[in-house]
């Protein structure tokens, strides 16, 4: 069974800086508070620790909102960036998460007792927790060789947690031009039919690896250069919880449903069986980490 390991130094960092936040909870952020003038530093406590990481340079402009976190594109050292910034757990429109966290084995009983509590201590560790298993999955996800983006941030978690509660990874597509989802992108047939066979096999390719994602649709699914990326991996979850064959059920209707915009009808049994039918075949090639 999986198991998250909550010791005190994991989530030391994550308490202390809980503690000096105001009573209100942490929403959106706005580009403005992000943003610096030459020569000053962000008034934004998130953006200026990233920034003395090394992680970023500069915050260029805000990409999306959701319904967990706000998406930014930024620069640093390697080039562009996607910085995700979590919102605070008490500020988001999605918090029913236990249907993705069934089947987890805490260990540190304390911990488990905060959590399910939701006691400020237990909000810090659901928020850090939901962040590393982002960075966790993302990092695992791209070793193995499937289309998600780099993670730019570890690979350890001791360098990725310095980053709570934001995560990132290398930007799809450019500054002036970002990858759009497949929920808004315009598709020619042929495209479309590309893009159709390479969900496919992304949600087979998971699913050979003993995952499913928990929000598989063209919400979450880049499209750049005729390539579909996917993204958002905080909710994916293993075998180990008792509701996988229900969400991998789930994830293929959306998918299949999703896809209509762009002229496939197909139902979501026969996206299942499709999918089920590919995760018999070959894996992708394992990237090469270097050190």
């Amino acid at each position: 069974m999986s198991a998250r390991w909550l010791d005190d130094e994991r989530w030391g960092e994550s308490e202390q800086r809980l503690r000096r936040k105001k009573h209100k909870p942490q929403g959106r952020r706005r580009l403005s508070d992000l943003t610096a003038a030459e020569g000053e530093d962000s008034g934004d406590d998130i953006i200026r620790r990233l920034t003395d990481l090394g992680h970023l340079s500069e915050v260029v402009a805000e990409l999306k909102s959701g319904k967990e976190a706000t998406a930014y594109v930024a620069r640093g050292p390697r080039g562009s960036v996607l910085v995700k910034i979590y919102r605070d757990l008490e500020a988001r429109s999605f918090k029913n998460d236990s249907v993705y966290r069934e089947g987890q084995v805490i260990l540190d009983q304390r911990a488990k007792k905060a959590m399910e509590g939701r006691t400020r201590r237990g909000l810090a560790m659901l928020q850090t927790d939901w962040v590393l298993a982002e960075y966790a999955h993302l990092w695992a996800l791209w070793r193995a060789g499937l289309a998600v983006p780099e993670p730019l941030a570890g690979p350890y978690p001791v360098d990725y947690a310095e980053t709570v509660p934001a995560v990132l990874m290398r930007l799809i597509g450019t500054e002036d031009e970002v990858a759009p989802r497949l929920s808004d992108a315009r598709l020619t047939p042929e495209q479309a039919a590309s893009a159709w066979s390479q969900a496919l096999g992304g949600m087979a390719d998971l699913l050979r690896l003993g995952y499913v994602h928990g929000d598989y649709s063209t919400y979450n699914l880049l499209w750049w250069e005729d390539t579909v990326t996917i993204i958002d991996f905080p909710q994916l979850t293993t075998r180990q919880n008792p509701n996988f064959q229900s969400l991998l059920r789930r994830d293929a209707e959306s998918l299949a449903t999703s896809f209509r915009k762009h002229g496939l009808s197909v139902s979501g049994d026969q996206t299942l069986r499709e999918v089920q039918r590919r995760a018999l075949g070959p894996a992708p090639t394992p990237r090469v980490m270097l050190p």
